[in-house]
């Protein structure tokens, strides 16, 4: 994984020492089931059953770096799924900060809190739930970051959960997608970025 590493980082997918000295100390292959642990260096995504899979590290680097999470950050982790995303989150918020994050598979859920327990956080509460809509009573968030394609368009509800000056990150698209990264610069009032070229499992409105 050092090798994947330095080749994101060399070509500039990964930029912030935080974020980098995360992906070192979280390791991906405790957040793939047994049977393809030996598939966690891969630089593709890889399936964790149920119809969903664990990101490209070269995506998740790039989300993250859309993000830009920091110490202290009060974060939502939308579509945690296998909770490798979300454990690089809660390392690099710090025990300062707090991950909330929800899948919708129960499943999924609790072997992403196994993972997580690996790395014994005390920043970190999963739920199990529908995530376009969000967690209201624990907003607003700092950063919210969502790991599937809202093909509608995106979730009025997680836009009213971000805080003023707070930033968004999610697919947006059908069949490819685009990632918008989503700057909330006062009440009802966002800017917004796009990157095409990205595909994602559905995000999954209940």
């Amino acid at each position: 994984m050092e090798e994947l590493i330095q080749k994101l980082t060399s070509e500039g997918y990964l930029k912030t020492p935080r974020i980098i000295e995360a992906f070192r100390k979280i390791h991906r292959r405790d957040f793939l089931p047994d049977k393809i642990k030996v598939d966690y260096a891969l630089n593709i995504p890889l399936s964790i059953g149920y119809g969903q899979t664990i990101s490209q590290p070269l995506t998740v680097a790039f989300m993250l770096e859309l993000l830009e999470p920091g110490e202290g950050d009060k974060i939502l982790d939308v579509g945690s799924g296998s909770a490798w995303t979300t454990a690089l989150l809660a390392n690099i918020v710090g025990p300062s900060g707090k991950v909330y994050a929800i899948e919708r598979i129960p499943q999924l859920k609790d072997f992403g809190d196994n993972n997580l327990k690996k790395y014994e956080f005390k920043n970190v509460e999963v739920f199990c739930g529908d995530g376009s809509r969000g967690l209201s009573e624990f907003a607003p968030f700092d950063r919210i970051q969502v790991a599937a394609a809202a093909q509608q368009g995106i979730p009025q509800a997680l836009l009213e959960q971000l805080k003023v000056g707070g930033k968004l990150v999610i697919p947006v698209g059908q069949y490819s997608q685009d990632m918008i990264l989503v700057t909330k610069t006062d009440n009802d009032k966002y800017d917004e970025k796009k990157f095409p070229g990205f595909q994602f499992v559905p995000l999954i409105e209940n």
